[in-house]
């Protein structure tokens, strides 16, 4: 398939590290694991989608459903991401969680879509993970009704190759979403956002953690527009970087004319493990109403000498200082992860990484 990829010269790419997902595309194929290790013990519908297909066999999709998708993107990425994919689709006060998302990767591309619409007072919860290696480019497109509830937990282990993903919302009347993204593996990848509060009191919110070693790179980039009443939003990210690999964070709010009483924060932070490293960030506000609450920080440093200096006085080796005080930077965006038990997964995947990058 001929696809066109955008180049370093588009403002938005500059950090995106397209030489990893171009090499990505043509990696030659190789074993993958047994799908059952990356489940949580959930109660719930499961997917597997080896290279992009749908693997009936490992899978229990329940209601979840399996259908030919088209990529309704502009998106340069996400306008690739059609075909076999997976959409749920709830009725006014239903409620389906603790659905899972296993994407294992051979090598080579694959693009999936998937659809979430969630009707009037309807709640949900989807985990995703990414494992393997090649280019895994996926579209997910949300649409929450009134008072609908959503919460989306990805975690990115791929251990080479790339994923790219394109995350678009509509955000209804007191409806909430709220999507934490991990990236724990030795891919390269993109994390691209735009969601839109469209109804009075909406809420969103989308962060998490990028943990970069070696020559890696990992970036996002999420927009979240208010275009209604008494919005909220939140952003919340966390970088930590190692070697000479690269972190990047890219979060804009905008709040249109009209969208009075809306309350949007960032809070963007990075911690370097080595001063080879590099965290870019980019917090940014755009906002055409007079009566708001909006606020940005950014901030890039290193572990703290005091917190250190603390924790080897009370006789913890200096890797361990460095570990405890890590986790509590990284377990500061998994928090918002709502289910315990997803939660407890997540900084797992970050604990693993960590006692990699600190040996």
């Amino acid at each position: 398939m001929s696809i066109t990829l955008p180049t370093r010269r588009d403002e938005a790419w500059r950090w995106a590290d397209l030489d990893t997902l171009s090499a990505a595309r043509t990696t030659p194929r190789a074993e993958i694991g047994d799908a059952a290790d990356h489940f949580l013990d959930l109660d719930g519908p499961r997917l597997v989608f080896v290279d992009g297909a749908f693997d009936a066999a490992r899978s229990d999709p329940r209601r979840v459903r399996v259908q030919a998708i088209a990529a309704e993107t502009a998106h340069p990425l996400g306008m690739h991401a059609a075909g076999t994919g997976w959409s749920l689709d709830l009725d006014a006060s239903e409620a389906e969680t603790c659905i899972q998302i296993a994407h294992l990767g051979s090598g080579g591309e694959s693009h999936v879509p998937a659809t979430l619409t969630l009707g009037r007072d309807a709640v949900a919860s989807v985990v995703e993970s990414y494992a393997g290696s090649g280019w895994a480019n996926r579209l997910t497109r949300i649409r929450l009704a009134e008072g609908a509830r959503l919460m989306r937990s990805v975690r990115l282990v791929q251990s080479a190759g790339f994923v790219s993903l394109r995350e678009e919302a509509e955000i209804g009347q007191a409806a909430s979403l709220v999507s934490i993204f991990l990236g724990a593996g030795g891919m390269g990848s993109r994390i691209d956002g735009e969601l839109v509060v469209t109804g009075d009191g909406g809420f969103a919110e989308m962060g998490g953690a990028l943990l970069t070693r070696g020559e890696q790179r990992q970036e996002c980039a999420v927009a979240v527009r208010h275009a209604a009443l008494d919005g909220s939003s939140m952003q919340l990210w966390r970088a930590v970087a190692a070697d000479r690999s690269a972190a990047s964070l890219a979060a804009r709010v905008e709040v249109a004319r009209g969208a009075q009483k809306t309350d949007g924060e960032q809070s963007l932070r990075g911690l370097l493990l080595d001063r080879t490293a590099t965290v870019n960030l980019k917090p940014e506000l755009e906002i055409f109403a007079d009566d708001v609450k909006c606020a940005h920080g950014a901030t890039v440093g290193e572990l703290d000498r005091a917190a250190m200096f603390y924790l080897q006085s009370r006789g913890l080796p200096e890797g361990v200082a460095k570990a405890l005080l890590t986790r509590a930077f990284v377990a500061d965006a998994i928090d918002r992860i709502g289910e315990e038990p997803v939660r407890a997964a997540f900084l797992a995947d970050a604990e693993a990484w960590l006692a990699e990058a600190l040996a």
